[in-house]
């Protein structure tokens, strides 16, 4: 490849663009140019010069997840949607919004709640875009009522590996041709195609919200049973999760009451954590109040109603560790962050929330958990400075617990290079040889955001 003539092909399309600084890094990986499309025509001649001159992609946003996933094997363009951040259309009649890539998820937010309608997502990471929403795939607590933005996607644009601009679905919820395609890119990391714009089902802003909020002092415990091998007493260990936890949770999830979410914040394994139930609409006071009972009756614990969230609800966990103030937001911008994600499905609920304290004891670090107890998914944070060796310890003992019966997945979504050189990031995954001839379909030349993706995708 001749960089000088890549470069002027990519002049040539009239896209603005620069030369890529520091702050351009994808996963640790410098690129050579950054383009600044406006429109998806524009995203579609950036990707024919890339085809032309073979030259490899990644789309970011708002930059808050270029850490997230493996480094790409090369990176020549960062095609940045930061300038397509317009609200195409808001169908307020019919509960739809067709919106750029590069709108911010509060930007959308603002301008749906003029309208008394909201996207019911909780992103737990500020600044995300709805294109590094929907590359992601991360959801916040309101998954349990609403579901993830897989759910709530109707249709999207977007752009292929060679420059062909494809469209899926419309503006019509019940309109379900090509519905498929926005649920295949969902979840990519950015691997089949870039996201230029997106239309979602929308729901009215609910009438009123209340949180109910009750602390756990104790909430793994462990009981010690003595048992006889070969003639000598031996003792047993079994953790699991509180007493009251596993009475109240599936008591609140399948209660008439209707509660949008049940959240836990467990800022380290060694202590306690504390509970948060979201009930939304109409009679939402009342709701909550009956939640109360429900809840103290279990628990016989002090129980709080607020119209407001605990400050640390829809936003991931902060490690525990050293005392000085957190970055911004709470979040670690410098890719220094470990963070795994941890999901299971309900009949194994004590098991979800216990293993990652298992886990960290057993690895020797310390962790802090922060997710849903309705929907099982968690994300667990460790400090920053752990141990490279460690951390691989810990995620090797929470994988091999989790995923033992097949039904559970451990995923590191960040970690430092030396700790992430000893990771398998995604574990197990029994789709990949499918996964592959998708990718193999979509981009044949491995041109979008290569070895981002799960088994080097």
């Amino acid at each position: 490849m001749d960089a000088r003539d890549a470069l002027e092909a990519l002049e040539a399309t009239g896209v603005a663009g620069r030369a890529a600084g520091d702050g351009d890094e994808v996963a640790g990986v410098r690129p050579r140019w950054v383009a600044l499309p406006e429109s998806a025509e524009e995203i579609a001649a950036v990707m024919r010069v890339c085809a032309a001159h073979d030259l490899a992609a990644v789309a970011t946003g708002g930059g808050t997840k270029l850490h997230w996933g493996a480094p790409p094997a090369r990176c020549d363009v960062l095609v940045d949607l930061c300038c397509m951040n317009r609200v195409l259309e808001h169908a307020a009649g019919d509960l739809v919004v067709r919106a750029q890539a590069g709108v911010t998820v509060e930007a959308l937010a603002r301008a749906l709640a003029e309208g008394g309608q909201e996207l019911a997502l909780d992103v737990p990471v500020p600044g995300t875009t709805v294109g590094g929403l929907l590359a992601t795939g991360i959801a916040g607590p309101r998954r349990f009522r609403y579901g993830t933005a897989r759910d709530l996607l109707i249709g999207v644009t977007v752009v292929l590996a060679d420059g062909t601009i494809a469209k899926s679905g419309g503006k019509v919820v019940k309109n379900v041709a090509g519905y498929d395609l926005g649920k295949l890119f969902t979840g990519s990391y950015g691997t089949l195609g870039i996201i230029a714009d997106a239309t979602f089902r929308l729901h009215p802003l609910p009438a009123a919200r209340a949180w109910v909020t009750f602390t756990v002092e104790r909430p793994v415990t462990e009981t010690v049973k003595p048992y006889v091998y070969e003639g000598r007493t031996l003792d047993s260990t079994s953790i699991e999760a509180a007493p009251a936890l596993h009475a109240v949770i599936p008591a609140v999830t399948e209660s008439p009451l209707e509660p949008s979410a049940v959240e836990v914040d467990w800022p380290d394994v060694a202590g306690p954590c504390t509970v948060a139930v979201l009930v939304e609409g109409a009679a939402a006071a009342e709701r909550a109040k009956a939640l109360c009972s429900l809840v103290g009756d279990a628990t016989g614990g002090v129980v709080q109603v607020s119209e407001e969230p605990p400050p640390w609800w829809g936003r991931l966990p902060e490690p525990p560790g050293p005392d000085e103030p957190p970055g911004p937001e709470g979040r670690a911008a410098d890719g220094g962050e470990i963070l795994l994600e941890v999901r299971n499905i309900p009949y194994r609920l004590a098991g979800s929330f216990v293993e990652p304290f298992c886990a960290a004891r057993t690895a020797d670090v310390r962790a802090a958990v922060r997710g849903s107890l309705a929907s099982h998914v968690f994300h667990v944070a460790l400090p920053p400075d752990t141990e490279p060796g460690r951390v691989a310890g810990f995620t090797g003992v929470l994988r091999d617990d989790m995923e033992a019966d097949g039904e559970g997945r451990v995923v590191v979504l960040a970690a430092p290079p030396e700790a992430a050189r000893r990771l398998d990031r995604w574990g197990r995954v029994g789709a990949l040889p499918l996964m592959r001839r998708v990718k193999e379909r979509f981009d044949p030349d491995r041109r979008l955001s290569p070895g981002r993706f799960v088994g080097g995708i």
